[in-house]
């Protein structure tokens, strides 16, 4: 079983933030393959399904972002999932452009708490990303007050674009290999 976690903060006040990216984009997958995503356990919101032949859970922490690693590491126990092989993350990152995705399949949580977190409660920086471009805080902001606010109409259009493609390329990270995935949807918008 693979795990597709989209990383975000509960609740309507975050709802459609740039911090919410991963939600998003999780969304658009639960509604693409008709898995509903409402039960709670885990401290997430979840779902199972079948996505390109492959049993999945989607899962969103309700943890708030940065104790998203709480979430993952009790949702990776009970279901004896390998985060090295089979689990894959979404969420917003502030140096990519918007609506530009990046995937790796390691790394650091370079800055990004929900990604500690998950580092964290894991033991390992080693599993599948897609990150969701919402661009560079302008000089003179707040990271937080950015990240938790709202996209302009503009980048709004470009974002549903991005979330739509993310959700695509979770899907192919489940039956192809990660290089080829990489290749198709690591370019700049």
């Amino acid at each position: 079983m693979y795990m597709i976690a989209g990383l975000g903060n509960p609740g309507t006040k975050y709802a459609h933030t740039r911090h919410n990216a991963g939600f998003e984009a999780v969304g658009r997958l639960a509604d693409r393959y008709r898995i509903d995503i409402g039960t709670k356990k885990f401290q997430a919101l979840c779902g199972t399904g079948v996505i390109e032949g492959q049993k999945v859970l989607l899962i969103e922490p309700q943890t708030y972002m940065n104790l998203s690693g709480q979430s993952l590491r009790a949702a990776c126990d009970f279901y004896k999932i390998d985060p090295e092989e089979e689990l894959i993350v979404l969420y917003d990152d502030i140096s990519l452009a918007p609506g530009q995705l990046r995937i790796r399949a390691k790394g650091s949580a370079g800055g990004h708490n929900g990604v500690k977190s998950i580092i964290q409660h894991l033991g390992t920086q080693t599993f599948k990303r897609i990150k969701i471009g919402v661009g560079e805080k302008p000089e003179g902001y707040d990271l937080a007050d950015y990240v938790l606010g709202r996209f302009t109409k503009e980048d709004r259009d470009v974002m549903e674009d991005a979330f739509s493609r993310a959700a695509s390329a979770a899907a192919k990270l489940l039956t192809e290999d990660i290089g080829s995935v990489m290749n198709t949807f690591n370019r700049t918008v």
